[in-house]
């Protein structure tokens, strides 16, 4: 390893993130692991919403100095389905991925879901098979089920090293921890403490009282106060760098998770950042992205989806609490469909719902608020009574869409549709008196009543409409006659009805 005047080049510890079906046990993981080897021995207290933990692990004493640190970053992310953008950036930014798997339900839909971020990072990753201290735990049966679904572990047909684990106990916990340095070790993770610091946006949200901040793990360089952050468009000078205790430090290097605040707008979760030496460097580049965006915008052509003539538009104001949490929303949204409801989008940010969120939804009656754990302002509230605009909040994902898709099924306008319920084959023509036409036919399907409504149809094409004035069945009169029953017809109708047509009754319902 070469030093030089103009690089540091050192070993930088590993940023792991841990994935998984939901209820397999990630977050009694984190929360174990939190608890028993944070930073400086502090294992509660931690209030800041930071999705990203550090934590200190020391290997046996014949190998923990031959690393340059015991110290491991943590990514949590969320487990439910919408969130998969979200795990899959996680993935992304990660050096390690621990893949927890239950003891007693084995591989899921997310455990594969999961898998496919991890192979797209194309990451190292480990097994932690969880849940061994429950009585239905099996883990032989849950290496079988891993190879089923083409994970092969170290010492049953491949090189996955797995770890058996019970996160509620601790068991097997610091034989992980033992194994995620020794993959960082073999994956020879280096940076360059002398450049500025660049890496990932893992969060960001608005606080009335602090303003814009945002969690940035740093994947190089070194953070001091006095830079500038330039995330995508977004620019914040760096006055405080919090910890993810939410303590002040005076700088900060790679793998480390830090909280910047002071951004002049929302920064993009997922993008990445950039620190500059000064604030002239960070407006220029800010200048020169704006610039392309622009042109991007340009560029862009713009699909239209036809609506139907009586849809209707739902306008929805869109509150969150994290910016991560809004992408999540919006896919949720985007799975729904309806041939006649269109939802769209007028509005989205992070923070409580406050009056000018009521006011923009204020210009159509059928707008709706919608909020995810977030607040609703008092002056928000008595505009939304004033102009009869629905607000909603929630903090559980799928009760948003159920609640959604009933309000949107409630909201649907109903249109009136043809339904067939009997077809009759003409077989020979009586007479016709103005429109009154006496014919004869055999019902081929369904049944024929008095007083339906029916369709002419000549060679499959519908030449005119008509109503049966009149049924008989072998010469006694009837109300109805059902499939298979030849019988006599009076037939109200302008168009003249000639053997060889076919009538269709139909009956007008709601759809």
């Amino acid at each position: 390893m070469t030093k030089t005047s103009t690089a540091k080049i050192i070993p930088r510890p590993p940023i792991v993130v841990i994935m998984g079906h939901i209820d397999h046990g990630k977050s009694s993981l984190l929360d174990y692991i939190r608890k028993t080897n944070i930073v400086e021995g502090e294992a509660g207290g931690i209030t800041q919403h930071l999705s990203a933990y550090e934590v200190t692990h020391h290997l046996d004493q014949t190998r923990k100095d031959a690393l340059a640190s015991n110290r491991i970053t943590f990514l949590d992310t969320p487990g439910h389905e919408a969130f998969s953008k979200m795990r899959a950036r996680g993935a992304g930014v990660a050096d390690i991925a621990i893949l927890v798997v239950s003891a007693e339900d084995g591989v899921k839909e997310q455990t594969k879901e999961a898998l496919r971020s991890i192979k797209e990072a194309g990451i190292p990753y480990i097994i932690a098979i969880n849940k061994i201290d429950k009585p239905n735990a099996n883990i032989e049966r849950t290496k079988q089920n891993l190879a089923e679904n083409e994970i092969y572990l170290e010492g049953f047909g491949g090189d996955v090293p797995f770890v058996p684990i019970s996160a509620k106990l601790g068991t097997g916990i610091p034989d992980l921890l033992d194994m995620m340095l020794l993959v960082a070790e073999m994956e020879n993770l280096t940076g360059d403490t002398f450049l500025p610091a660049e890496g990932i946006v893992v969060e960001s949200n608005i606080d009335t009282k602090r303003g814009t901040s945002a969690t940035l793990i740093i994947t190089n360089g070194t953070l001091k106060k006095g830079m500038f952050i330039l995330a995508e468009e977004s620019m914040s000078p760096v006055r405080a760098i919090e910890n993810f205790l939410g303590k002040q430090v005076s700088e900060a290097t790679f793998s480390s998770p830090v909280q910047i605040t002071g951004f002049d707008a929302l920064p993009s979760v997922g993008s990445t950042f950039r620190a500059y030496a000064n604030k002239k460097d960070a407006e220029r580049m800010q200048l020169e992205l704006r610039e392309a965006r622009s042109k991007e915008k340009v560029k862009e052509i713009v699909r239209t989806i036809p609506l139907a003539p009586d849809a209707l538009v739902v306008p929805i104001v869109l509150k969150s609490d994290v910016a991560g949490t809004l992408e999540a929303i919006e896919k949720e949204l985007a799975k729904i469909e309806r041939e006649r409801v269109v939802l769209k989008i007028i509005s989205k940010g992070v923070g409580t719902i406050g009056e000018n969120d009521a006011k923009l939804a204020s210009g159509s009656d059928s707008a709706i608020i919608i909020g995810f754990h977030t607040k609703v302002e008092r002056g928000a509230e008595d505009i939304a009574l004033r102009f009869g605009i629905t607000i909603k909040t929630f903090d559980i994902i799928y009760k948003l869409s159920e609640w959604l898709n009933e309000e949107l099924d409630r909201r649907t306008p109903k249109v009136m549709g043809e339904e067939v319920v009997g077809t009759a084959k003409i077989l020979k023509t009586f007479s016709a008196t103005k429109h009154k036409q006496v014919i004869g036919g055999k019902v081929t399907s369904g049944l024929l009543e008095v007083g339906a409504q029916v369709r002419i149809m000549r060679r499959d094409v519908e030449i005119g409409r008509g109503k049966i004035e009149g049924l008989q069945e072998q010469k006694l009169l009837a109300k109805k006659i059902e499939e298979g029953n030849e019988c006599g017809m009076m037939i109200d109708a302008k168009i003249e009805i000639a053997g060889g047509d076919v009538l269709e009754a139909f009956v007008m319902n709601e759809k």
